[in-house]
């Protein structure tokens, strides 16, 4: 497994480079800080295993240090270094949620053992499609990979699109329960009247067309694990009875009455606050705080933008084979408008736009005008010159839809609207040229740029 680098943050320069030392020598990866301050900048710029703070600094002690990481960083490991004469309050961050103390001084060995149990780690070998280049999922990765050794109940939270089954099967493939089956039901895609039996099982004749008996899902995960995808779209009378199959670890199928034992991890995700839901009366406290013991929220795909490409680049590769282009590539323009998007579908969004994009390609490399993007926040480089004559409608006002728009009617017409010549010099195929000509014809677009010859059948 790999490991992540450790944040050593101690005001003593000589302490500092010789607990650095101490875990290099070890194999371990450090980062160093000289105060919480400067402790917390590192945080927020790279993925940590394990913090290792001394405890009395200015401006921004240990103790200070502890409560920043635990708010906005939860999760990671934190060991503080302290002096005897204080070790009351190292026992108070303990209670908090610290992992340990070290009592100054100490031996090299005493510093390595405790980083052992602690240190967070990303198994070396992921599922497929998942990509985590940004800190944000690396730190996540590496705590889903923790709390899979575990038994806990894991709520995995965030908006739609940015992955929270992968995830779900991250933890399950790293879990103890591996070789078990992994259940995922869509609680939001079950009508109402069979989510109970979809989930707990039925017996014959326990309803009308209860041909016969049928295990539920929680039987079928049995030995393994159970994701309840979308949870809180689960009606409030089906959530009492959700929540004693969770604390009793029985079912009991629906017409039936015999219970069966369970032996599931249980797993939970959900695209709305939890706590606003629970506070609007319509999630049960008790069964939120049941699902809620290990939670994780997953960021929208704007908030990890490192990520965008690596992501795109699978997506192509994966649907570019199966269209049987397996060497069609992104280009440069096409690779800014991606990172420059907003991306309020998240992965699902572009996962999308690049089977789209797959179908569009005229040549060996997906363009910018192939993504069809219709606004861009935008764009990490000049603006490229469009024609001689472009500066009247390069405005603040226009996006980039008007201004890709206006550049293939400016080509058409200065190549004597004739289609292939006009493809050539746009980048793009033929048929993407006939498809956004139709489209702007549809729309009656002419008006705002340099009207385009009628082609007629000039090819």
């Amino acid at each position: 497994m790999k490991c992540l680098p450790i944040l050593v943050v101690e005001d003593d320069a000589s302490l500092r480079e010789a607990i650095v030392d101490t875990l290099n020598l070890a194999g371990y990866p450090t980062l160093a800080a000289e105060d919480g301050t400067v402790a917390l900048q590192q945080l927020k710029k790279f993925p940590v295993g394990l913090i290792i703070s001394d405890a009395q600094m200015t401006p921004m002690d240990g103790y200070e240090l502890f409560e920043a990481a635990k708010k906005d960083f939860p999760g990671v490991p934190f060991i503080l270094m302290t002096a005897y004469g204080v070790i009351e309050r190292a026992i108070d961050l303990l209670r908090a949620g610290a992992a340990h103390y070290l009592l100054k001084p100490f031996e090299p060995v005493a510093l390595i053992t405790e980083v052992e149990k602690h240190l967070l780690r990303m198994p070396s070998s992921q599922l497929d499609g998942i990509v985590a280049e940004s800190a944000v999922m690396r730190q996540i990765f590496a705590l889903a990979g923790r709390v899979a050794n575990s038994e806990v109940n894991v709520m995995i939270s965030g908006p739609s699109g940015t992955g929270k089954e992968v995830l779900a099967r991250y933890i399950h493939q790293y879990s103890r329960r591996s070789v078990g089956p992994f259940i995922a039901v869509n609680c939001a895609a079950i009508p109402e009247n069979l989510l109970e039996s979809t989930l707990f099982g039925h017996e014959r004749g326990a309803f009308t067309g209860a041909a016969q008996a049928l295990p539920g899902k929680f039987e079928q995960a049995q030995g393994g694990t159970i994701l309840l995808d979308e949870v809180t779209e689960m009606p409030l009378a089906l959530q009492a009875k959700l929540l004693r199959v969770l604390q009793e670890r029985e079912v009991e199928r629906v017409g039936g009455t015999r219970t069966l034992k369970l032996d599931i991890r249980v797993l939970a995700t959900s695209n709305r606050d939890l706590q606003a839901e629970v506070e609007a009366g319509n999630f049960r406290e008790d069964l939120f705080f049941r699902l809620n013991v290990f939670p994780i929220r997953l960021p929208a795909l704007v908030e990890r933008k490192e990520d965008i490409l690596p992501l795109a680049r699978i997506l192509l590769k994966k649907y570019a084979e199966a269209a049987g282009r397996s060497q069609l590539v992104l280009s440069d323009d096409a690779e800014c408008h991606l990172t420059a998007y907003s991306w309020e579908g998240n992965i699902r969004e572009l996962e999308n736009v690049i089977q789209r994009a797959v179908v569009l390609a005229g040549g060996m490399e997906v363009i910018a005008a192939d993504l069809l993007l219709d606004h861009v926040s935008e764009i990490a480089r000049e603006p490229p010159v469009i024609s001689n004559n472009a500066g009247s409608f390069m405005s603040d006002e226009r996006d980039m839809k008007t201004i890709e728009k206006c550049h293939i009617l400016d080509t058409l017409t200065a190549v004597g609207g004739v289609k292939k010549l006009a493809a050539e010099k746009l980048g793009i195929s033929e048929r993407t040229l006939r498809y956004k000509l139709q489209r702007y014809r549809d729309e009656g677009v002419v008006s705002e740029c340099a009207k385009a010859p009628e082609e007629g059948s000039r090819e």
